[in-house]
């Protein structure tokens, strides 16, 4: 199965946070389980990270060397993947989310989020 993480979710699996529930610590682990960040998710720890935000707790370079010393692989913002925003439904007006919704709908991927209003996107997408 090819899991895109939601930026929390990858933030609490690098920092060994106790958020992230039994349930997503096996799918991450899962031999059977490709893991993803998208780059957008670098951009919003970023954004945040700067802006003092307790809940970005690394920089986005540190949080890249997590995620590659992790085994996770990088999603690149794409041109389709910006576009297909548009059709998203209102749900969410968190661009960050949106843009992650939009890439595991068209690559496809499951998404995995600990937000409620993320999940109403799709079935595809699994809250926890």
């Amino acid at each position: 199965m090819n899991l895109l993480l939601d930026t929390h979710i990858a933030l609490w699996a690098i920092t060994d946070s106790p958020k992230l529930v039994e349930q997503a610590r096996e799918l991450i682990l899962s031999p059977k389980t490709a893991v993803w960040i998208s780059v957008a998710s670098l951009w919003e720890i970023a954004i945040k990270h700067s802006l003092g935000r307790g809940d970005m707790p690394v920089s986005s370079r540190n949080a890249l060397q997590y995620f590659q010393e992790s085994g996770y692989r990088l999603l690149a913002v794409e041109a389709e993947h910006a576009i297909a925003i548009e059709g998203l439904p209102a749900h969410h007006q968190d661009p960050f989310d949106r843009i992650l919704v939009a890439q595991a709908l068209l690559e496809p991927m499951r998404l995995l989020t600990h937000d409620a209003t993320v999940a109403l996107y799709s079935d595809t997408v699994i809250k926890i």
